[in-house]
């Protein structure tokens, strides 16, 4: 479960656009915006290895961030929202943090992770996990960290859903218990080789002649030839007198 509240200092800024959160990076610092619960929202910023630290700790994503403003002795309890990838380096480039109530219960993603070997698979069988998140609901201290799912018992054949999944004290599942699929145990796919396409029309045997062709024995007369010359049309014979 979360239980434990992570400090994280951020500093305001002043400007917005995409060229002030680039000059921003580049000074090692993440642009972001703290909502407060029915205030103007906080543009702010955030080093770099703090927010890494933050993020990267026991809680993972779902810790819950007392926030102190540069200058500031207030605490802004806040969980991450949302939060921008590079599309090719993978480091986060934008956050947004939501301040709560810690007495109010909040939605979350959490991750569902799969436990064991199911016996399926020793016979064969593939294993796969068709979602790998729910949402719940819970006290912001009580969002766990991830749910486990016992995956042993499965067979070839085999489905866990939603509804398969321990109830947690104080979380509440929000997808569709039957509806929604976490694990499958199916046979493994064959791959069958396609064979090879016939050309058109019949394959020759040796020696037989396709259709129109003349064997070299019977050429056709050259041109200007009319059969033999005995008999020859045109051809009259003539007697001596």
């Amino acid at each position: 479960m979360a239980g434990e509240r992570v400090k994280l200092q951020v500093q305001e800024r002043d400007s917005r656009g995409s060229a002030e959160s680039r000059r921003l990076r580049k000074q090692g610092l993440i642009p972001g915006v703290l909502y407060g619960r029915g205030k103007t929202p906080h543009p702010i910023c955030i080093a770099e290895r703090e927010l890494r630290r933050v993020l990267t700790g026991g809680q993972g994503l779902h810790a819950i961030l007392d926030v102190t403003l540069e200058g500031q002795k207030t605490t802004h309890p806040s969980i991450l929202k949302e939060y921008q990838q590079h599309p090719v380096k993978g480091g986060i480039i934008h956050v947004d943090l939501q301040e709560v109530r810690l007495d109010q219960p909040i939605q979350a993603r959490v991750v569902v992770e799969l436990i064991g070997e199911p016996v399926g698979v020793t016979e064969g069988g593939v294993l796969s996990q068709v979602n790998r998140e729910i949402t719940v609901e819970a006290l912001p201290m009580e969002i766990p960290e991830h749910l486990d799912l016992d995956v042993t018992g499965m067979a070839i054949g085999d489905t866990l859903r939603l509804v398969d999944l321990p109830v947690q004290e104080g979380v509440k599942f929000l997808d569709d218990p039957e509806e929604t699929v976490l694990a499958t145990v199916t046979m493994p796919t064959r791959f069958v080789e396609p064979e090879p396409e016939e050309v058109e029309g019949e394959e020759l045997e040796e020696g037989e002649l396709a259709e129109g062709e003349v064997p070299e024995s019977e050429e056709a007369p050259a041109e200007g030839e009319e059969g033999s010359a005995e008999g020859a049309p045109g051809e009259q014979e003539t007697t001596e007198e």
